[in-house]
């Protein structure tokens, strides 16, 4: 069968279009942006925004609206990055299809299957699409996707039967699997004309589950909010007890809800894990389960293959021993491939037929083949039988030449149970049929009673072979037995096992497979991990020694044990199972099906498993393992849709590397939850501390929506996206039941907090003391909690290291989005329309540094703590063979982390509240220059007037200068007075409100008037003329109403001026000024005895 050519496979393609079934197409970028406002925050954030409409603050609710839109749009690019770093991952996990194209076997993306093309199937493959067989050998396939038929369904390469399209038994259809067996047949439908096309629609139903991480964040979210909740309505109550207004608290309520509950949280994790998959995905680590992430963190056991996950996969012949004990040697002669086998204890020729006999039965019963390509000479198939095949065709045992010889009969596939591969073919001389076969040698001893002893037959000697096996498998080699025999001619070539009995035993063929070069160093740093590995194999005992010895793994000889050890044990019950996997490490001669049972020991004994595999009968064991990993370039299909994850490179190192990533996925959600949590549950203290007491509001709900925005908006996707620390793989596993939100987390979530709220309070309970008004206490508390929350980013950066351990450098997206968070908050000083809505202006450089020490304590703390719990770090913990895998897995620092949070946190707050008052008191020294870059001279002439304030207030600008000649009324500074100016505005449209309803009633009375003349003069009946006259006594009544409140509106508007007259520093007679004591952001008391101007009289 030569299949389809390139160019007509093309043309089909083009034709029938892809093979693929319809998926659920991702949601558009508009509609994330949309579905980041359904949520119970955001209803309450436009309820907020409706109150200051109603209230008179449109301002406010502009800044919440844009606050809504520039979260809304934050939110909708993370979680449009995250979706396309899914797809993406998703690209890498796309099936693959074995097909004869060009006259050669290829394997091929399965989308580009077209109808004629003619597909290879075998256990393990999952059918790409709707196939006619013309060939079947035992061949089974799992329809339960299609039929719902829970056992599998013998397939036939016959006619098709009688009856529907779904029972005829020569057709294999789309997603079926193949269970046993091998078959190969055309392509008749592909997508959507397959019969699984037809109910495509159930198929591609999106899940509703949710990843256990998720759901468990989700639930302490709520946890949070409803404990914030709580606050809330505590700070509710108090607010309303000190004469707070309904819509303050309601404002005040909003502010504290977006502040403190982690809303972002869900989103976060999920960039922070898709980053984790993308960056797996580097590392040949393919995750198709997103738990899988956050399960490798507490994998305490490996239990891997040794082929190909531990090896190279490229075996080699390199030893063939004989019945008669002659042992050869393979070795190369020449520059090219002239191989041959050296005898060592056999005379050349002779030894060479008996070594071409022997190669000739490893030959026939091989389904692998040379082929000769452009790039050179390429194997396909089987890594044995490409091993045997290579052997056989450099001492001149050509396959080719040999199935021209020995044509085949019937072939029975190698399969696990059986534990060996054979094949019938006719001899063209003789009327009888010969039988090879190759295999593990325990079995094909037991099918044997002669051998060929220098060329002659002998009775077998069983125990001299397996002496021989012995001698080959203690230096590490993989070995196989080879046999044949001659069986009478039958007419139905039914052909079998029944048949496999009595044959000639021909020998041993030693084969090695090398270890890889870095699995060694894996394993190594799998014990500095506290992560014990076991090996499972079907080789022999004295190989898997082998290996594992040249691998460094941790064992002795009374940890290998064998599959029938292992069966002898389950008969036993689980307990004697228990005992056993307890200690044994090296699990060898094992069958597929028994690492289930090895797998759910392991798991009962303590430890979090993680199971290596490819075949179809390990998918028990992948899906039953806590972390199931199929190798990527020989898995099976089945294999591959029980794992959790692939490893694309069938390398060791590879899992090892996804055990660092995943480590680096909880270590990084682990900050994210630090930051947002800490940071919320200061500001919800800070009102704590503040409300009851009957003091201001430290922050207004605008200045809650900016600090939220500024410093939580992009820290914590950089948080997510950090990369590793270098010693994730120095620390134990952590236990699985360990919740993020530990103990240690707990505790420096507390004194964090702590921190920022007590020095915070400290701040703005000073400034209130010490003659600031509340706007510029609230605008230099905000400037501090910026500072605050933006080291709390910094602090975030490790949970084990301090600052100094890691450069800057190596976080340069969360060094960006800091200093731009600081950068955008000090920019928004300046922004008149923004400064003004938030109620902030520019501070001195002076006030900026002393906020910025004063902030710096949170570092500090933090820093400190990290230096003191690293210092009192248990040593890390190493592997222990055989111990108790709990012992493990302790927390490092258990049982430090809150004796120092209770001293540090007293600690800071005491020193900082000291150091804040200390260098607040300090005044200000002679010759300083103020922000007009005038000398500001603190001495004031006694001769001079002084001039003082008659208000409260921060000095907006000062418009006199020392030296300047000033007339009496000259307006010589302002006071900052946003609230005055905003009631000023507020009476003058009160005013012109009640003035047009004047103006209306006065209108009305006089049409009330002339409509009573008109009823009068035209002598209107009595009750119409009595109800003119009511109407205009209403008339005049509300016109009466109105001219009162227009004389309150006009009284009010006056009192407005006159309150915001007051804030305007006037000098009271004419002169020279000769001193000034105050310069822009000064905070202004009255009466306290301090002379803002000195002016020396004409």
């Amino acid at each position: 069968m030569n299949g389809l050519t390139t160019v007509e496979a093309r043309a089909r393609l083009e034709q029938f279009g892809s093979n693929t079934l319809p998926e659920p197409s991702p949601p558009s970028f508009l509609i994330i942006f949309l579905r980041q406002f359904l949520s119970p925050l955001i209803y309450i954030l436009v309820a907020a925004a409706v109150v200051a409409v109603v209230i008179g603050d449109v301002k406010d609710a502009i800044f919440i609206a844009i606050v809504l839109l520039i979260n809304g749009v934050i939110g909708a690019v993370q979680e449009h990055s995250a979706g396309k770093a899914a797809a993406a991952l998703r690209e890498h996990d796309q099936p693959r299809a074995l097909v004869v194209r060009d006259g050669a076997q290829q394997e091929i993306d399965a989308r580009n299957l077209v109808p004629g093309d003619f597909v290879l199937l075998e256990a393990g493959r999952r059918a790409p699409a709707d196939i006619r067989l013309v060939e079947a050998t035992d061949l089974r396939c799992d329809e339960s996707l299609l039929t719902g038929e829970s056992l599998p369904v013998k397939k036939t390469a016959a006619e098709a039967e009688v009856g529907g399209e779904a029972d005829r038994r020569s057709k294999v259809f789309a997603g079926s699997m193949v269970t046993r067996g091998r078959g190969a047949g055309e392509v008749t439908a592909t997508g959507l004309a397959t019969e699984v096309g037809k109910i495509a629609g159930e198929l591609v139903k999106p899940s509703a589950s949710q990843p256990p991480l998720m759901i468990r964040m989700e639930r302490f979210s709520r946890m949070i909010a409803l404990l914030v909740g709580v606050a809330i309505a505590v700070l509710a109550v108090a607010g309303y007890a000190r004469q707070m207004s309904l819509a303050e608290v309601f404002m005040m309520a909003v502010g504290l809800a977006v502040a403190a509950i982690p809303e972002g949280l869900p989103v976060a994790i999920s960039v922070a894990l898709a980053i984790s998959m993308r960056r797996m995905a580097r590392a040949n680590v393919i995750v198709r389960k997103m738990p899988a992430v956050e399960s490798l963190g507490s994998c305490t056991m490996i239990a891997s293959d040794k082929t190909g996950t531990l090896t190279l996969n490229q075996l080699t012949v390199t030893e063939i021993l004989l019945p008669d004990g002659s042992l050869l040697s393979y070795a190369p002669e020449g520059e090219t491939e002239a191989y041959s086998f050296r005898a060592v204890n056999a005379e050349g020729e002779q030894a060479d037929l008996l070594v071409a006999a022997l190669l000739r039965a490893a030959a026939l019963p091989n389904e692998a083949e040379i082929r000769r390509e452009q790039e050179g000479v390429r194997g396909v198939g089987d890594t044995v039988d490409i091993a045997l095949l290579v052997a056989a065709h450099r001492v001149g045992v050509v396959q080719e030449e040999l199935r021209v010889r020995y044509p085949l009969v019937k072939r029975i596939p190698y399969e696990p149970d059986l534990k060996y591969a054979a094949s019938f073919h006719r001899h063209e001389e003789a009327a009888s049929v010969r039988v090879f076969a190759k295999g593990a040698p325990e079995t094909l001893i037991a099918m044997s009673n002669r051998m060929d002893v220098g060329g002659r037959l002998a009775p077998i000697d069983r125990d001299a072979l397996a002496a021989q096996k012995d001698r080959l498998m203690a230096r590490g080699l993989r070995v196989l037995a080879f046999v044949e025999g001659e069986i009478a001619l039958e007419p139905d070539h039914e052909y079998g096992p029944r048949h496999l009995e009595n044959l000639v035993f021909l020998g041993l063929v030693g084969m090695q497979d090398p270890l890889r070069p870095e699995a060694a160093r894996a394993i190594r740093d799998c014990y500095d991990a506290g992560i014990e590995v076991a090996m499972v194999t079907g080789d022999s005992p004295g190989t898997a020694s082998a290996i594992a010895r040249e691998a460094g793994m941790a064992f002795d000889e009374s940890q290998v044990v064998t599959g029938d050890e292992v069966r002898r044990a389950e008969e036993e019950g689980e307990a004697a199972l228990d005992r056993l996997t307890l200690r044994a490490r090296i699990y060898a001669r094992v069958e597929p099906i028994q690492k289930l049972a090895i797998v759910l020991s392991l798991a009962r004994n303590g430890h979090f498993v993680a199971v290596t595999g490819d075949g179809v009968n390990d998918a028990p064991a992948l899906k039953h393992a806590h972390v199931g990993v199929a190798m990527g370039k020989h898995g099976t299909d089945v294999a591959k849709e029980s794992a959790d994850i692939i490893v694309t490179d069938d390398n060791f190192a590879s899992l090892l590397r996804g055990v660092l990533e995943g480590r680096v996925a909880y270590a990084n959600i682990r900050k994210v939850i630090f930051l947002l949590v800490s940071t919320g549950a200061a500001e919800l203290l800070l009102f704590l501390l503040t409300i009851p007491l009957g003091m201001p509001m430290p922050l207004l709900p605008v200045q809650l929506l900016w600090l939220n925005l500024v410093t939580n908006g992009v820290q914590h996707v950089a948080l997510a996206a950090e990369k590793p620390e270098g010693d994730e793989l120095t620390y134990p596993p952590r236990q699985p039941e360990e919740p993020i939100f530990d103990r240690t987390m707990i505790a420096r979530n507390v004194y964090s907090a702590l921190v920022m709220a007590g020095v915070g309070f400290a701040v703005f309970y000073w400034l209130l003391e010490n003659g600031y008004d509340e706007t510029h206490a609230r605008n230099l508390l905000l400037l501090l909690f910026v500072i605050f929350e933006n080291f709390q980013a910094l602090n975030a950066r490790s949970e084990h290291h301090t600052l100094f351990h890691r450069g800057l450098l190596a976080s340069l997206l969360l060094v960006a989005s800091v200093v731009g968070a600081q950068l955008l908050h000090l920019a928004a000083m300046h922004v008149p329309g923004l400064a003004d809505t938030l109620r902030i202006w520019p501070v001195s450089f002076q006030e900026w540094g002393i906020l910025f020490l004063i902030g710096s304590s949170l570092l500090i703390v933090m820093e400190a703590e990290k230096w003191w719990m690293e210092r009192h770090r248990r040593p890390t913990v190493k592997v222990v063979v055989g111990a108790e895998p709990a012992t493990a897995a302790a927390p490092a620092g258990a049982g430090v982390g809150w004796r120092w949070a209770s001293v540090a946190g007293s600690l800071a707050i005491a020193a900082v509240a000291g150091s804040l008052y200390l260098a607040t008191r300090a005044p200000l020294v002679d010759g300083e220059r103020d922000v007009s870059g005038q000398d500001v001279q603190r001495s004031a002439p006694v001769a001079a007037v002084s001039v003082t304030a008659k208000t409260a207030g921060v000095v907006r600008s000062v418009d006199c200068k020392v030296g300047e000649h000033v007339a009496a009324g000259r307006v010589c500074a302002r006071l900052d007075a946003p609230a005055l100016e905003t009631s000023l505005e507020r009476a003058k449209a009160a005013l012109a409100s009640a003035q047009e309803r004047e103006m209306k009633g006065a209108a009305a009375v006089q049409a009330a008037q002339s409509s009573l003349q008109r009823a009068q003069s035209a002598k209107a009946p009595r009750a119409a003329r009595a109800k003119a006259r009511a109407v205009l006594e209403r008339a005049q009544a509300r016109a009466e109403r109105n001219a009162a409140e227009t004389a309150r509106r006009d009284l009010a508007l006056a009192a407005a001026r006159r309150l915001l007259d007051d804030m305007a520093i006037k000098a009271p007679v004419a002169g020279t000024v000769t001193h000034v004591n105050i310069r822009s952001g000064d905070a202004i008391a009255p009466g306290d005895g301090t002379p803002l101007f000195g002016i020396a009289p004409d």
